[in-house]
């Protein structure tokens, strides 16, 4: 299982050996931390559970500390543990992984796991872009400009049938909110990897604004 979360820094174009030009964006992946490890005997499933960006714990609710670990055991509560290695983090998501044997507790994940040429899927939330047309939308033609239309120009044009089945079918091509959805960039290539600050360049473009959080794991089609 290769799998990090990170922040998207930007995009900028790197030359390889052969001269060739490559839009990349610059994602800053981990250091992460593993947070918890499920099984198939505890919860129906193997998965390993990985936090990311560091905050102060006092910014975390007492659920969230209590999971972490970060809550001292006392008279009151015997079974709390002392935090193993954890530091308070802002995300929590999950890997599905069968080889939940090679990580424990705290342990520290980064871009060591990544090789260039390696091929990746990165999964962010869209720019959000407001109440949008049809036409910017999913890119119609809009409607003619002669024979005295004035105002038709990007409207969607007839939106169902008449008498037959009087109403709009589930799923019409509408106006409406654009954007702000999770969407996955697949089968990205690793480019370049940069171990001392723990940043990874990935080809091609990748869903979100810049300081915008991502899901970095191993390619589905690759």
């Amino acid at each position: 299982m290769k799998g990090l979360l990170g922040i998207k820094i930007g995009m900028t174009q790197v030359c390889d050996e052969q001269g060739v030009i490559a839009p990349v964006t610059i994602i800053q992946a981990g250091p992460c931390y593993v947070t918890q490890i499920k099984t198939e005997e505890t919860d129906g499933y193997d998965a390993i559970q990985v936090g990311f960006e560091e905050t102060k714990e006092k910014r975390l609710t007492k659920g969230q500390k209590g999971h972490l670990g970060l809550l001292k055991s006392d008279k009151k509560h015997p079974q709390r543990k002392k935090a193993q290695g954890v530091p308070p983090v802002r995300h929590l998501r999950e890997f599905r992984t069968k080889n939940t044997d090679d990580y424990k507790i705290g342990q520290q994940l980064t871009v060591e796991q990544f090789e260039t040429g390696d091929h990746v899927d990165v999964i962010g939330v869209t720019k959000g872009r407001g109440f949008a047309g049809v036409v910017k939308r999913y890119g119609f033609g809009g409607g003619i400009k002669t024979h005295g239309q004035s105002d038709r120009h990007r409207a969607p044009g007839s939106i169902g049938a008449t008498s037959g089945t009087a109403h709009v079918f589930k799923g019409k091509k509408m106006p409406g909110r654009m954007g702000n959805e999770r969407f996955t960039s697949q089968n990205l290539e690793v480019v370049q990897i940069d171990m001392e600050q723990n940043l990874i360049a990935i080809k091609g473009s990748v869903p979100g604004s810049k300081g915008g959080f991502v899901i970095i794991r191993n390619s589905a089609k690759g």
